[in-house]
This record gives structure tokens, C-alpha cells and sequence, in this order.
């Protein structure tokens, strides 16, 4: 019997639907993560760009467990000197909490072309309303874990 290895052309990409409202951010994004590798699939190749398209919503209800509201950071840097910005993520959530979501599904990804690939198809959505009725998403839920 010979291993099974799936290639990019051949995958049925699904859509999925996560509801982070009340859930913890990290929670949400590793799960949204998993989805986005293909790690939910029986036919998951490690090489193979083999995920679906995920839709998180109500991402600016998500919630940060102990202090990291007020002691979690945002960081960017520009390059130049003295180029680091920082911003606490009781700001970014109340300001752009979709950026918040992405951030940490991004952080969880492969670090490699296909990590890169795979962002593409997240779409997050600070309220409870998404674009992308037309693609027919089913709602990801425990009974699928």
C-alpha cells in the first residue's frame, strides 16, 4: 500500500464559518489555523497547500484571558532607527480588532510559502455580518473538532 499524497490542484477547498464572540482569541485563531493548513482533513500533506477557506466573525467580541489586555503588546517597526511602534491590545481591539485576529492566526501559520498562501483565504470581520453568503459556509462547530 503506498502513502497518499495530495496535490494542490486536486483539493475541494471548503468554507467555514468561526464565531469567536465570548471565545478567547488564541482559542479561535488556532483553531482557524488548523483549518487553514488542512489539519482537519483526512487527506492533510504536509507539503501540499491543502486547507480551506475560513470566515471568523464577531472578532472585536473575543476575549483576552488574564492581564494581556493591558500588558500585551502590538509591535511594528518601520526599519529606520527608533522606527518601533507599540500598541496595547485593549487599543487595537477597541480600534481594529480584525488586525488583532489575523495577527495571531498569522503567528500560528508556517513560515514558508504556503503559510503565506493560506492567509489569503482568511477573512475576518469585526461584527456578526460577512461578505460571503454566496460561497455557502458551513459554521465550524464542536461536533467537528
Amino acid at each position: 500500500m503506498s502513502t497518499f499524497m495530495a496535490k494542490s490542484e486536486s483539493i475541494e477547498r471548503k468554507w467555514y464559518i468561526l464565531d469567536a464572540a465570548n471565545k478567547p482569541l488564541g482559542r479561535t485563531a488556532a483553531t482557524a489555523a488548523a483549518i487553514l493548513n488542512g489539519k482537519n482533513k483526512v487527506e492533510f500533506t504536509p507539503h501540499a497547500d491543502c486547507g480551506d477557506f475560513v470566515i471568523i466573525i464577531n472578532a472585536s467580541k473575543a476575549i483576552l484571558t488574564g492581564k494581556k489586555l493591558d500588558q500585551k503588546f502590538y509591535r511594528t517597526h518601520s526599519g529606520y532607527a527608533g522606527g518601533l511602534k507599540e500598541t496595547k491590545y485593549r487599543t487595537l481591539m477597541n480600534q481594529k480588532p480584525e488586525l488583532a485576529m489575523k495577527h495571531a492566526v498569522k503567528g500560528m501559520l508556517p513560515k514558508n510559502s504556503i503559510g503565506r498562501w493560506s492567509l489569503l483565504r482568511l477573512k475576518v470581520y469585526a461584527g456578526s455580518e460577512h461578505k460571503n453568503a454566496a460561497q455557502k459556509p458551513q459554521v465550524y462547530g464542536a461536533e467537528q473538532v
